[in-house]
C-alpha cells in the first residue's frame, strides 16, 4: 500500500452496557444496546469501507457490540480482541493504532469512552464542519462512531493528523 494512499480508522463506542453487579469488565448489552449493535453494523456496512483489521477490548459489552454489528457486514475481518483497550488513556490508544501492520489500509477500533472521544477529537485535524460540530456537541454516546481518514504509514499517527469523514450516532 502506498504511503499517500488514504487510510481509514473509524473508532466505534460500544452499544448501551448494563449496570449491573458484574465488575465493570463483565457487564453486557442492555436491552438498548443489542437493538443499536446492529443498526451501527449496518451503518458502518453503508460506508462501503472494507476493514483489514478490527481491535476490539476484551471487554463482554464490546465483544457482544462487536458479535452484532459485524453480522451486518458484507465481509468479517480479522479481528483481534485486545486487552489494552480497555480503559486506555489517549497515548495509549494512539500508540496501539501506531503498531498497526502497514498492509493494513482500513482499521476498525471498538472501544470505550472517554478513549473513543478523545481518539477522535485529537486525530481530527480537519474535517466536515457538520461532522466536526456534531461530534464536539453532542459528546461520544454508545454505539456511535467516527470515521477518520489520513495519508501515511500507521506509525506516523498523531495529533491533527486525520480529517474527520463522518460522525454517526443510532439517534441521528
Amino acid at each position: 500500500m502506498s504511503a499517500e494512499t488514504p487510510r481509514r480508522i473509524v473508532l466505534l463506542r460500544h452499544a448501551k452496557a448494563e449496570w449491573s453487579q458484574e465488575s465493570d469488565h463483565e457487564r453486557p448489552l442492555a436491552e438498548r444496546g443489542r437493538l443499536e449493535a446492529p443498526m451501527v453494523g449496518r451503518r458502518l456496512a453503508d460506508t462501503g469501507i472494507t476493514f483489514d483489521l478490527a481491535l476490539c477490548s476484551t471487554a463482554v459489552r464490546t465483544r457482544e457490540t462487536w458479535k452484532l454489528a459485524v453480522h451486518e457486514m458484507p465481509r468479517r475481518p480479522r479481528t483481534v480482541y485486545e486487552e489494552r483497550l480497555y480503559e486506555a488513556s489517549l497515548g495509549e490508544l494512539i500508540a496501539l493504532v501506531n503498531e498497526t501492520p502497514d498492509e493494513v489500509g482500513d482499521l476498525l477500533v471498538i472501544g470505550h469512552n472517554p478513549g473513543m472521544h478523545a481518539l477522535a477529537d485529537a486525530l481530527s485535524g480537519s474535517g466536515e464542519r457538520e461532522a466536526l460540530s456534531r461530534m464536539g456537541r453532542g459528546g461520544f454516546p454508545t454505539a456511535a462512531f467516527a470515521e477518520v481518514e489520513f495519508t501515511g504509514p500507521w506509525k506516523s499517527v498523531e495529533h491533527g493528523v486525520g480529517r474527520l469523514v463522518e460522525y454517526w450516532t443510532p439517534h441521528d
